[in-house]
């Protein structure tokens, strides 16, 4: 009778599966370092699991709605990594330092007719205040988030959100000094005041207190940034062109690129959830369902200020923007 085998040892990427190949490096820097999702946990945190943190984990993240079997197969389509985000990112600061620079050089803001100045005043220096609520809520999903495929997901888009209030900062500025205007003073007033704003406003205070994670993912990801970005990137920079605007057209595109990756993430992530659990997808459009009439009330809030005549094309856009997105997950009506 021959002995049985031993064991077969475990080899160094044995806690990535059976992939039959050496993991990537996104995969080696990514994988299950997520330490509140640790293997035999009793808890979050190693603190008594009825704290008030490790319940709030357990009710929001461990008994969310949203579940699989195994969110450690989630993989950025990007495949982003530290290493590859900041060489990314430092490029696109780059660009937009020579823009600034050559737009500056040529005195182009105080160019800006007065009507248009009014409507930046209105739609694009006070945008570092929703951006802000973006940044906090994307900051939340990461600590919250079940896998660190989808916290590092999270925190990039944290970082390209603080990016994008630093450019909206910097602008501010300079618009300020280059014209005679509100700019640079009464940027939360209106964004606490102006009527336009206020639809936006309340889905965004809404949705800071949007605890589940995937309720957060869901409203913010799939709804309401595809719908402000739609107005407040793509429509104000096709604006910006048409006033003869070539600088906020350039930096506006330049921010472009980063909601795009948000969108490719985020609709990967809501396959991978479906496909996981079909069931996923009932779950998901019931969240949908609640956040769509505070998105619609969004875009039709904002595009008033683009004028009575565009507006309707401003609204149109927005909302068909976040249709494209859930059609493109399987999450359309």
């Amino acid at each position: 009778m021959t002995e049985p085998r031993p064991p077969r040892r475990l080899k160094t990427w044995s806690s990535l599966g059976q992939l039959g190949r050496i993991p990537s490096e996104y995969e080696i820097v990514t994988h299950n370092l997520n330490y509140t999702t640790r293997p035999n946990r009793i808890s979050a945190l190693e603190s008594n699991p009825t704290t008030a943190a490790n319940m709030w984990f357990l009710t929001y993240r461990d008994k969310s709605p949203l579940q699989a079997d195994d969110w450690l197969g989630f993989r950025d389509p990007d495949q982003v990594t530290y290493r590859k985000y900041v060489t990314m990112q430092d490029e696109q600061e780059t660009a937009v330092e020579r823009i600034l620079d050559e737009y500056g050089a040529a005195g182009h803001d105080a160019s800006l007719s007065q009507p248009w100045v009014e409507c930046l005043a209105t739609l694009f220096t006070p945008t570092r205040f929703p951006v802000h609520a973006l940044q906090m809520c994307t900051a939340y999903l990461a600590q919250m988030a079940p896998a660190s495929y989808i916290s590092n997901c999270a925190v990039f888009g944290a970082g390209d959100l603080l990016r994008r209030v630093s450019l909206v900062a910097y602008r501010t500025r300079q618009l300020a000094d280059a014209t005679s205007s509100s700019i640079g003073s009464a940027e939360r007033a209106v964004w606490e005041r102006n009527e336009a704003w206020q639809p936006a406003r309340a889905a965004l205070e809404k949705l800071l207190t949007a605890y589940d994670w995937g309720e957060c993912f869901t409203a913010m990801n799939l709804v309401l940034r595809p719908t402000l970005d739609q107005v407040l990137i793509r429509e104000l920079a096709n604006a910006a062109r048409d006033h003869n605007d070539d600088l906020t057209w350039l930096l506006l595109g330049n921010l472009a690129a980063d909601a795009d990756r948000c969108t490719r993430w985020s609709l990967t992530l809501a396959r991978y959830a479906i496909e996981q659990r079909p069931g996923n997808r009932d779950v998901l459009r019931r969240w949908i369902a609640r956040w769509t009439p505070r998105a619609e009330a969004a875009a039709a809030g904002l595009s008033q200020v683009f004028g009575v005549r565009s507006a309707p094309t401003v609204e149109n856009a927005a909302n068909s923007a976040r249709h494209r997105v859930l059609n493109e997950a399987g999450l359309a009506a």
